[in-house]
């Protein structure tokens, strides 16, 4: 096992690492920006180094400034979270040849699951099912128009690179193609400074289902069920629950085997979620993510697996600690994502916490850094923590999660609270009755007048 891990991160997924690593034994470096020298991560590490200045791209993306803040602490290890540089393959490299162990995947499978159109022709190559759509990236307009044609509108115009949405626009009919396609190039040069594109048959309305697995490089992986992240807004999550409200228990052990078999082809290593779109009892691949999620606290809620201790004991070369029938699913978890947004407009809300209060009790987490004093930068995203609650069932997590979100108190800033404490009343939410666009319609409907 490691004697010292660094952690490239901030905000609750740096607290979430730090107490795994602590838990398992192993001193801790947190690593921060000048902007977050109160940080709670980098009060509780047993070391901390400054990386740079604000921004991130000068601290927390500063490969060299990682590096040195490794080599002067003696920390054997690098874990990067989720963001910043923990899906860039090249650091993961880089992080090897001065013989630092990177917290994730092989560089080659981060590779090949970062470039949107190789991931999905591995996928099938892996027996994974895919959404209909162009081989590879589309070279000119001709070809996006018989692509197309073939698929049947509406379809979904995709950065090969791409992620968050960005790059992503749908054309419902021919008159819309070349328009969508422009502007999908365009976003998608400035996003990710390459401009390919490539073509998805349009499903009207999927859910988002996710497939935790893990991996130990060496043949072995297995499943930890589904995630059901279906309620977003501008593709971005929202709440996240598990087990989905869509799927029966055949339905989550098919899928889960098939993404389990693909990863022990792989030789898959760590953690890792394959993402799908669900419709009409069928999935849909649309991604892979080589790293630990946001929500995973939803997993760990409803089979009492820690992720990230289970992360850093296969980086240190274990095999994994458990098999796939000794993997038992427990009730039902909900994680509300807590930001510092207006409830109703989402305009960023940075400023000082007056006041903090967490709910508490049986079955209710919080992951989060913050406290009563401290100051949200404007600089960084906007997640303030986690709400996860979990119940012996969907309904009695429904009920947990209300009480849990009328007892929390933030103050001093706005804060998504609200619009949660509104979904959770919700008669569709209640009966699970949602898909990828719910949410954006409830908003545009008026489902949060009243808050502004």
């Amino acid at each position: 096992m490691f004697e010292k891990i660094l952690i490239a991160n901030r905000g609750e997924i740096a607290l979430r690492i730090l107490r795994a690593a602590k838990e398992l034994g192993i001193a801790t470096v947190a690593v921060h920006s000048t902007a977050d020298a109160d940080a709670m991560h980098v009060k509780l590490a047993d070391e901390s180094v400054c990386v740079g200045p604000p921004a991130a791209r000068d601290s927390y993306l500063n490969i060299p400034a990682l590096l040195a803040a490794c080599e002067i602490t003696g920390a054997e290890a690098l874990h990067p979270g989720y963001g910043f540089l923990s899906e860039n393959a090249r650091f993961a490299e880089i992080l090897a040849e001065h013989h630092i162990v990177f917290v994730g995947p092989k560089p080659e499978h981060i590779r090949i699951m970062g470039d949107k159109i190789e991931a999905k022709r591995t996928a099938t190559r892996l027996g994974i099912p895919c959404v209909p759509g162009s081989p590879g990236a589309i070279t000119d307009d001709i070809e996006a128009v018989a692509i197309a044609k073939e698929l049947g509108y509406p379809v979904l115009i995709k950065a090969a690179a791409g992620g968050g949405g960005r790059g992503m626009k749908v054309a419902y009919g021919p008159d819309d193609l070349s328009s969508a396609l422009e502007t999908a190039r365009m976003e998608a040069k400035s996003a990710f400074g390459d401009e390919s594109v490539y073509l998805e048959k349009f499903l009207e309305k999927p859910r988002h289902i996710e497939i935790q697995i893990l991996g130990d490089g060496r043949g072995n992986a297995i499943h930890l069920g589904e995630r059901d992240c279906s309620l977003q807004r501008r593709h971005q999550k929202v709440w996240e629950e598990g087990p989905s409200p869509a799927l029966n228990a055949p339905q989550r052990l098919e899928i889960g085997e098939i993404c389990a078999a693909a990863m022990r082809e792989l030789r898959y290593s760590g953690v890792g979620t394959v993402e799908f779109l669900y419709e009409d009892g069928k999935f849909y691949f649309i991604e892979m993510n080589t790293r630990i999620q946001v929500e995973h606290p939803v997993t760990e809620m409803i089979t009492g697996v820690d992720l990230v201790n289970e992360q850093i004991k296969i980086a240190a070369g274990s095999e994994l600690t458990l098999t796939q029938d000794e993997v038992v699913f427990n009730g039902h978890a909900i994680e509300c994502r807590i930001n510092a947004e207006h409830p109703a407009t989402f305009r960023p809300s940075p400023g000082t916490i007056n006041y903090y209060h967490p709910p508490g009790g049986l079955g209710v987490r919080v992951d989060s850094a913050v406290y009563a004093g401290y100051t949200i930068p404007p600089t960084y995203d906007s997640l303030v923590g986690k709400l996860i609650v979990h119940g012996r069932s969907r309904n009695e997590a429904l009920m947990r999660l209300r009480r849990a979100l009328d007892e929390f108190i933030i103050d001093g800033i706005d804060t998504t609270i609200p619009l949660f404490q509104t979904l959770v009343r919700n008669a569709d939410i209640q009966n699970g009755l949602y898909d990828i666009h719910w949410l954006e319609k409830f908003l545009i409907d008026g489902g949060m007048d009243g808050e502004g």
